[in-house]
């Protein structure tokens, strides 16, 4: 049985990854792109480890084994199933215990080749934390702009373009507001957030610096690292302008138009405008926000929330960064992309320039 490190897994182009713990244990945290094949239920992990409590190990592998026979044939039918033509088989448990040796084993006796990770999740976990801090270029161009101006659409144009980006809202699950959930599940916790962000952070490797949407130390439920906060703060800063109507409509775009239908939506929505009533003094401003809830004028709402709610926070937030900040003035994001990207190349041909004289 060969086992395989992480630092080796690293190594490995585009490798097959099946996570064989229990749904609960996936998803609480993974290494991104492994597939979940669980050897046991969530029901049948905590009827194992009750009894390795109560009765010891040997009647808990007695029980293990009842509930692992029957399942033999369809999960190594599963795993033969995900296999492509010539793609390295890694599997790995908690912490590369005897679940995952069982199933290499299994996988053995029925002709197909796989690899043990060492220390399974466990050693994952422990050896990207320790890689994370090491990992940031020296440099972030940071995008700053109020709500609504569309940084997330210029940082995924740039993207596609073969731009470095780190998209923290993606890795986080949270848009960075109290509606920053809407249409995103129930966002992402730290040790997901810490995985995507290493996947990020190795697919831009090499690279001088990076570009960044100006968010919180803590977006949703996850907390960036200390590193990266820091390159933020010392960044180069962009701040995007656009008109207030056409942040209204980008924000009636992304929160409104595409989940308004669904039954959920309108409680969402009162849940967080009650959060926001709590913080608010101006009794005018309460009754306008309860109007629009009632009437369901997700536009207005938005308009209103914008121009006395979200606006006056964000600029005061702008005063914690070093540095000046390059005004850009744009229609829509198509138009801040265009001249984001312009600015970018002036600075690394200023950059360049610099080199030069000093060599």
């Amino acid at each position: 049985m060969k086992e395989i490190t992480v630092e080796e897994l690293q190594t490995i182009q585009n490798p097959l990854i099946i996570d064989i713990r229990s749904p609960i244990e996936y998803k609480d945290g993974s290494i991104p792109e492994a597939i979940n094949i669980p050897l046991f239920t969530d029901e049948e992990r905590a009827v194992i480890g009750t009894i390795y409590k109560q009765e010891g190990q040997a009647a808990a592998k007695w029980r293990a084994m009842e509930f692992v026979s029957p399942k033999i044939p369809s999960l190594l039918q599963q795993i033969k199933a995900a296999m492509a033509n010539e793609q390295e088989l890694v599997i790995h448990c908690w912490r590369g215990g005897m679940r995952s040796k069982a199933v290499v084993t299994f996988l053995e006796f029925a002709g197909i080749y796989a690899m043990r990770l060492e220390g399974g999740y466990k050693a994952y976990r422990q050896y990207i934390l320790k890689q994370i801090p090491t990992m940031f270029p020296d440099k972030a161009i940071v995008l700053h702009g109020l709500t609504g101006v569309g940084k997330t659409d210029v940082l995924k144009q740039l993207r596609s373009q073969g731009y470095p980006i780190l998209d923290l809202e993606e890795m986080a699950a949270h848009r960075g507001s109290i509606f920053g959930t809407i249409g995103l599940g129930e966002g992402n916790n730290q040790k997901i957030f810490d995985s995507l962000l290493y996947k990020g952070l190795r697919e831009i490797q090499g690279s001088p610096y990076l570009l960044m949407e100006a968010e919180s130390k803590r977006i949703g439920k996850a907390v960036q690292p200390k590193e990266l906060m820091d390159r933020k703060m010392k960044g180069i800063n962009l701040y995007i302008h656009t008109p207030i109507e056409q942040r209204v409509k980008q924000l009636v775009n992304e929160y409104v138009l595409p989940y308004q239908t669904e039954p959920w939506y309108h409680d969402h929505i009162s849940l967080g405008i009650e959060k926001i009533l709590r913080r608010i003094k101006d009794n005018e401003m309460k009754k306008a926000l309860i109007q629009t809830l009632e009437t369901k004028d997700y536009q207005m709402m938005i308009h209103i929330l914008l121009e006395h709610y979200y606006d006056p926070r964000y600029d005061h937030a702008t005063h914690e960064y070093d540095g000046d900040f390059i005004d850009i003035y744009a229609d829509d994001s198509n138009d801040a992309s265009i001249k984001v990207l312009a600015e970018i190349d002036k600075l690394m041909v200023k950059k360049n320039e610099v080199l030069e004289e000093k060599n």
